[in-house]
């Protein structure tokens, strides 16, 4: 009888830990949850995949502060969507500082992604907002991460920094 009991307790916290879990961490259904960020290199050469990870350190330098203030979706859309011109100011420099003549484009705009896992976070396939970079043709890999919640950006060290869409909505409801 103790056993049955034990073993009927550790269910229950097993099933209590799983509903729970589903209802602070429900899947990504229509990708409306999410801004990405995605920059396309030119093409696949060494040389322009070199420069996509430059152009994407200058711009997530960029980002950073202007992340910091998205408490939402529709805000983090609204504040990166007002910085696009900027955005492609800093990526063609970074182009042209490493000798490459062609040029950015940069806009947030709705497109269909396959599923991304990024650390513990899998992004299911289906239509996200993201904020595109372009580099040249746009036709080589990309580099990709998610704008809001904020889960690429770099503290002062130069070290990554994740942060948790489901801690800060926790530490919200508790303060």
């Amino acid at each position: 009888m103790k056993n049955f009991c034990i073993t009927f307790f550790v269910l229950f916290i097993i099933i209590a830990t799983v509903v729970c879990a589903g209802v602070i961490m429900p899947e990504a259904e229509s990708g409306t949850d999410y801004l990405r960020i995605h920059v396309r290199a030119n093409s696949n050469s060494r040389e322009d995949q070199a420069v996509k990870y430059k152009v994407k350190d200058e711009v997530v330098k960029f980002i950073t502060p202007f992340a910091a203030q998205c408490t939402d979706f529709e805000k983090a859309e609204e504040i990166i969507s007002g910085q696009l011109e900027e955005i492609e100011r800093i990526c063609d420099k970074t182009l042209r500082d490493n000798g490459f003549d062609y040029k950015s484009k940069a806009s947030v705009r709705s497109e269909n992604f396959p599923t991304r896992v990024y650390g513990e976070l899998t992004l299911e396939a289906g239509i996200y907002d993201a904020l595109i970079i372009e580099l040249g043709s746009g036709a080589g890999d990309n580099w990709w991460c998610v704008i809001y919640p904020p889960l690429c950006f770099t503290a002062g060290n130069g070290k990554p920094e994740y942060r948790s869409a489901i801690f800060d909505i926790l530490r919200k409801f508790f303060n």
